[in-house]
């Protein structure tokens, strides 16, 4: 195993830690955990797949928080789990047949959209009006699990944006929504942290440093969340989503 200096163990240890303070509640942590690994010169395939290791650590712990605090639907979700899984192994094998750059015009698109919506809709995910899911229902919330998980594991930016939209949809309000939606993460990223270790891409010794920060940050984030609610959430989410739609453009146009 390669030494590590102090320094580059401190500078993984907060860059985990803001990351993870946005990602356990709304996701886009990746917007300062890529840029943050980039920069220890690690390449670019390890560190989407260290990133994978610390962003696991990271769901997992807010998915506890979340599930502690009873704002996780186990009769929605234990359906929804597996089907999340099965679309990141999907996405993952695609992603290396068809470049991932195809979606993002789409991506720029619904996320523009999905910020729009919730900006128009002031009082939406206040309160929660999820009065259970019918037969068809249940199929559809299996298909869109299918769908994300799959655009999880070939793409990603946005992932946790989608996820809380579609449980707002549902009539869930912001807190219950973000925590389904942190449960359905955790299985995509599970899957594809498996397939970027079975293929080498993991550098467990950042990614473990990283990931212990990123437990610390989930920690204070879904605390956050659970403690202020709608109010805390509401404003995070639509920041998060508008700085992804400026930065899937640069990426685009760039």
């Amino acid at each position: 195993m390669e030494s590590i200096s102090a320094l580059t163990v401190c500078y993984l240890c907060a860059a985990g830690f803001l990351a993870s303070l946005i990602d356990s509640v709304v996701g886009g942590g990746g917007l300062i955990a890529i840029p943050a690994l980039m920069l220890t010169g690690l390449p670019p395939g390890i560190v989407l797949g260290t990133n994978k290791l610390a962003s696991t650590m990271c769901t997992l712990t807010s998915t506890l928080s979340f599930i502690k605090s009873g704002k996780v639907d186990f009769k929605l979700v234990r359906y929804l789990f597996p089907f999340s899984i099965i679309g990141s192994f999907f996405g993952v094998y695609v992603i290396r047949q068809i470049p991932p750059d195809i979606l993002q015009p789409l991506v720029i698109v619904l996320l523009i959209a999905v910020a729009i919506y919730t900006l128009v809709k002031k009082d939406w995910g206040d309160e929660s009006k999820y009065k259970g899911i019918t037969g068809k229902g249940i199929y559809l919330s299996i298909a869109v699990a299918l769908l994300l998980g799959f655009y999880d594991g070939f793409f990603g930016p946005g992932t946790g944006s989608f996820l809380i939209f579609v449980f707002l949809v549902m009539g869930f309000d912001f807190v219950s929504a973000a925590g389904n939606a942190k449960v359905l993460n955790f299985s995509s990223n599970i899957a594809a942290l498996v397939t970027f270790a079975a293929t080498g891409l993991v550098n467990f010794q950042y990614g473990l440093i990283m990931g212990l920060a990123m437990v610390a940050g989930a920690l204070v984030g879904t605390r956050l969340a659970i403690k202020k609610g709608a109010a805390y959430v509401r404003p995070l989410f639509i920041s998060v989503t508008v700085i992804l739609v400026g930065k899937q453009i640069w990426d685009y146009f760039s």
